[in-house]
């Protein structure tokens, strides 16, 4: 596992570098304070309190921030599952608005990898609006992670900048840290990714659903409920979804493994 770690750090600190920050573990309260405000600034509302986050960090989980020079520019939040999961589940990760493509979130989730394995984790979940095609491509394409559940309305409503009053509908994303796909998409490497088939089905997404939200929202509530209808029947059913096309959307397997 040390091997493995040291490796990993190597990519976090080769990603972090290319992305022009550096990622650094919250310690302190007026960090924790500046976390809170940038997640106000992302999602228009506090996700979770000073408090918790401070308790949080105190009993060993994982906060970590993007800077950019002195300036805090993203944030990555996560608690340990029950013990016998060894696995990470990653709350919340965002950057500030203005910076994508810059690879700051991809810096910080290359962090908490390394974070991971350096504790003898081998797993990372986390949750993300299916219907965000920009997501679904950074999670599954970039980091080689895969979906495992289809969360009907996980979270309620949360009447926020990014989820306005949509049911919250989300995919369970696992990140098997050490599998040869992950290791491959963290350092840069290409790796096999499978091009479809008789027994695969590809169910499409909206090129934009968070500008759709805004300029058509019934539009935007009928993608939810399509995407809902064709894609948890078929993950409930034993489909694994193996991989994501801007254009086409997610591929579905339906051969039983």
């Amino acid at each position: 596992m040390l091997r493995d770690h040291l490796g990993a750090a190597r990519d976090a600190t080769d990603r972090a570098r290319k992305a022009g920050v550096e990622i650094r573990e919250l310690h302190d309260l007026p960090e924790t304070r500046a976390m809170i405000d940038l997640l106000v600034e992302i999602w228009g509302r506090p996700l979770i309190t000073v408090e918790f986050l401070r308790a949080l960090t105190r009993a060993g989980n994982y906060a970590a921030g993007a800077y950019d020079g002195d300036r805090l520019v993203g944030v990555c939040i996560g608690f340990h599952e029950e013990p016998a999961a060894r696995t990470l589940h990653s709350h919340v990760a965002g950057v500030v608005p203005g910076l994508a493509g810059r690879g700051v979130g991809a810096a910080l989730k290359l962090h908490q990898r390394a974070w991971a394995l350096a504790r003898g984790i081998p797993t990372i979940e986390w949750t993300f609006d299916p219907l965000v095609s920009r997501n679904a491509y950074f999670n599954i394409v970039k980091l080689g992670a895969l979906p495992v559940e289809y969360l009907p309305n996980f979270y309620g409503a949360m009447h926020d900048a990014i989820n306005g009053a949509d049911d919250t509908d989300r995919l369970l994303m696992r990140w098997n840290l050490l599998s040869p796909r992950v290791v491959a998409a963290c350092s840069g490497a290409p790796f096999d990714r499978p091009a479809g088939g008789p027994s695969s089905r590809r169910v499409a997404t909206p090129d934009d659903i968070e500008a759709l939200r805004a300029a058509d929202p019934a539009a935007a509530v009928a993608w939810r409920r399509r995407l809902r209808d064709e894609l948890a029947p078929l993950m409930t059913s034993g489909g694994r979804v193996v991989d994501f096309d801007r254009d086409l959307g997610y591929l579905v397997d339906l051969e039983t493994p």
